[in-house]
């Protein structure tokens, strides 16, 4: 796996070694500061036609929360309304964050390789499930696509 980064704090190295365990990708994967306003959140894309994976880590980095939405149930009663299913979850360190961005946009592009669709719940549902994981495969992949 191919990795650069601009972030003064995360040379390539320490990426590689946050992203041990979890699935390669022949993308190339850069990291690059966040400047926030107010507070650190989450921010990664993926340029298909570039071939790249953009990670973006808050700088200043502090400990932030951020509720994920995994998926939608059906609500009772007419029309098509809708419940968001979410979880809280607390990113306590940059190697936390760099694991579930990375698993978010590889759920991309690996869904698109194989031809499924996968929607942003979707790929927030393998992040989710994962990112604190030591080894994440493809039965991973299958399993988020399931719920």
């Amino acid at each position: 796996m191919r990795v650069t980064s601009t972030c003064p704090y995360l040379p390539p190295a320490t990426v590689l070694d946050a992203l041990t365990g979890l699935p390669p990708t022949d993308y190339e994967v850069h990291v690059v500061p966040l400047r926030y306003r107010e507070r650190p959140h989450m921010s990664a894309w993926t340029d298909f036609d570039a071939r790249r994976i953009t990670l973006q880590v808050p700088e200043p980095f502090l400990p932030f929360g951020e509720v994920v939405a995994y998926g939608a149930k059906r609500r009772p009663g007419p029309g098509m309304r809708f419940i968001w299913l979410t979880e809280g979850i607390t990113i306590t360190e940059p190697g936390e964050l760099l694991r579930f961005l990375y698993l978010h946009e590889w759920m991309h592009v690996h869904a698109r390789a194989v031809g499924w669709r996968a929607g942003e719940t979707t790929c927030d549902r393998f992040a989710l499930r994962n990112y604190l994981r030591d080894e994440v495969g493809m039965a991973d992949a299958e399993a988020a696509r399931r719920r």
